[in-house]
């Protein structure tokens, strides 16, 4: 009885291991770098000499000889880590803080120094207290710096001091910063790291302008009437700058820096149309397109009306992406880590998309009728058809859509409310074409019997959708989320062949039918696990991603193709099967030693999103090919062939 006790009471071991290293010996009255090394285990970080909203900074106990002098401790520039709101300053790597320690004349043989140290190590679920003992003997001697290579890439990491001081103005709820910067000087995506707490709002955003020489930093004001202020000013590549700023006067004016451009901007917003547009080749969005222009041709000529219909059905696709995305902004906003296509991580989504599915194709092969898609002009019915075709349609980030959303998400709130906007514009633009274009709906067809044989057809993708929504749903909550998921189709199918049966008969049963569905999918939606079960699903030949995996085989000097899927991306599972689990791009890959590395984000994995929010991408899919000796990876189109992958890998061969 007492063993699992014991085992309980058994010493653990810490996430973050500390190591004190020196550069080199020690000459009598001379000087040497000292470090403190911490080892971090992967999914653990630890924290700045500023937390941020939580967590603690490290704290040091030095028992030192008599006569040795330790300088502050210097630290590296942190990274920014959102979980839940909460905005802290973190580490989330292996780091070293560096210190100089100066010996005495006097000193000779061996300098013990000895130091206890507290630190709190977390992830974004947990955090633990932890401490340990650091220690190292020092010789004292004259002779070559031996860790100076180690040395000079830890001093790498450390903030460069300016050599002028910055001024900052307080108004009522801003503080902002000039901070002397040559115009010359690159800045990616730059962000201010206070070292006190209290003058500066950890979570609300920061921005920036150029006004010459100066960068000029508006944040926003928390609390306090300080008389200086001191951080980090980090440069968007891994550098910083340290800043100490006085009071004084800050000039207004200026042009913005570190976000996206006029030019983004644009493109984005067409990308976002283009794209749009071709999700109406998707097998779930393309029966609906179809049926809704045969739906034009059906009814002759009527131009106004033809008109209010297309115009309805676009308002409700730019509602659909609209709603969508702002609920995405509003999810980011409370600090999850969410990026397009959310609503389908959640296997609740998928149940409900699966029944809306089913009765879709049921619809095209005529077993009821459905007033949205079959009926009269009606503009609140186009209005809902277009919102659900924004919605089936959300799955993927096919071709112009990644990096066009992934600005969006930069961008501000009214700027990715225009980017979704247009993403339904573009979905509609097709249908609106038709509406708007007499000569095109001339050219339709004539109705005949030959469009309810179209339409039978048109069932075929809608139900080949609905059956890819069944496995995803058991990929998500597994065998039980299945069971339901098709014991809720069938369920649904037989309501609506009822349904039909009444409708043939004259019986008015739609909004009996309506309500009846309604509860049959809010009974199979809280019947779901809400806690997604399924593994990672990693090909033969192929790992699961990190990043600490890709430094790994870069550092080993091989190539590595990362690819970014999920199992409700039509695209992804498109290029899996087309270009990257070939026989061919296999053997080539195992002849050049590339290395496969596979980051499935079916259920939203959040390093998975910060690593897209990275590369300035909202979703899926992204292949990465990192070529031995190159900084940074290529990133390949989002419609791959085999002869590019195999193209590179003889690259490496030859």
């Amino acid at each position: 009885m007492a063993a699992p006790a014991a085992a309980q009471l058994a010493p653990r071991t810490n996430a973050i291991q500390p190591e004190l290293v020196a550069e080199g010996p020690a000459s009598p009255g001379g000087e040497v770098e000292l470090a403190i090394v911490m080892h971090t285990q992967p999914g653990w970080h630890g924290y700045w000499v500023n937390p941020g909203d939580a967590g603690l900074p490290m704290e040091i106990k030095w028992q030192l000889p008599k006569g040795v002098v330790l300088g502050p401790l210097r630290f590296p520039v942190p990274d920014r880590l959102l979980v839940a709101g909460i905005v802290n300053y973190v580490y989330e790597r292996d780091h070293a803080l560096l210190t100089r320690l100066t010996v005495p004349k006097d000193a000779s043989g061996v300098v013990p120094l000895r130091a206890e140290a507290h630190w709190l190590a977390c992830t974004d679920k947990v955090c633990v207290p932890e401490q340990g003992s650091i220690a190292l003997d020092l010789p004292v001697e004259a002779g070559p710096a031996t860790e100076r290579a180690r040395f000079d890439e830890w001093r790498r990491a450390l903030p460069r001091p300016l050599a002028s001081p910055a001024k900052f103005e307080l108004g009522k709820d801003r503080i902002e910063i000039a901070i002397p910067l040559p115009a010359s000087v690159e800045i990616g995506k730059p962000y201010f790291f206070p070292a006190e707490d209290g003058p500066i709002d950890y979570a609300a955003p920061q921005s920036f302008r150029r006004k010459g020489d100066l960068l000029i930093a508006e944040l926003e004001r928390r609390r306090g009437q300080p008389e200086r202020l001191s951080g980090v000013l980090a440069l968007g590549d891994g550098t910083g700058l340290e800043i100490n700023a006085l009071p004084g006067e800050v000039p207004r004016g200026g042009s913005p820096v570190g976000g996206p451009g006029a030019n983004a901007v644009f493109y984005a917003i067409l990308g976002a149309l283009v794209g749009g547009m071709l999700l109406n080749l998707m097998p779930c969005v393309f029966p609906i397109l179809a049926l809704k222009a045969l739906h034009l041709a059906k009814a002759g000529g009527g131009e106004r009306k033809a008109r209010q219909d297309a115009l309805a059905y676009a308002a409700g696709a730019v509602a659909g992406t609209g709603a969508l995305g702002g609920l995405l902004l509003a999810i980011r906003a409370g600090g999850a880590e969410a990026g397009w296509a959310f609503q389908l991580q959640d296997p609740r989504t998928t149940i409900v998309l699966l029944l809306l599915l089913v009765a879709i194709t049921l619809n095209l092969l005529r077993v009821f009728e459905l007033p949205v898609l079959a009926g009269e002009h009606n503009p609140s019915g186009s209005f809902g058809t277009g919102a659900m075709a924004a919605f089936v349609a959300t799955p993927c980030a096919g071709p112009f859509l990644g990096a066009a959303l992934g600005t969006a998400l930069l961008l501000p709130l009214y700027g990715s409310v225009i980017v979704f906007a247009a993403l339904g514009l573009g979905l509609a633009i097709p249908f609106m074409l038709i509406a708007f274009a007499p000569g095109l709906r001339r050219r339709l067809p004539q109705p005949g019997p030959w469009m309810v044989r179209l339409q039978r057809f048109l069932a075929i993708p809608m139900a080949a959708t609905a059956v890819g929504c069944l496995w995803l749903l058991y990929r998500q909550a597994g065998a039980n989320a299945f069971v339901i998921g098709l014991l809720a189709a069938v369920a649904l199918s037989l309501l609506l062949l009822w349904s039909g049966w009444a409708q043939r008969k004259g019986m008015t049963v739609g909004w009996a039918a309506l309500a009846a569905g309604l509860v049959l999918a809010g009974m199979a939606a809280t019947q779901v696990p809400r806690q997604p079960q399924s593994a990672t699903r990693v090909p033969l030949g192929a790992e699961t991603w990190s990043e600490a995996a890709v430094e790994k085989y870069r550092a080993e000097g091989k190539p590595v193709f990362v690819y970014f899927t999920a199992d409700w991306c039509l695209t992804c599972k498109a290029n899996e099967a087309v270009a990257i689990e070939r026989e061919s791009t296999r053997d080539a890959f195992s002849k050049a030693g590339v290395k496969v590395l596979v980051g499935d984000w079916t259920n939203g994995d959040p390093a998975i999103t910060r690593f897209l929010e990275s590369r300035g991408r909202a979703g899926v899919p992204l292949y990465l090919w990192y070529a031995p000796g190159q900084a940074e990876p290529e990133e390949l189109p989002q419609i791959l062939t085999p002869g590019m992958l195999t193209e590179r890998a003889a690259r490496k061969r030859n």
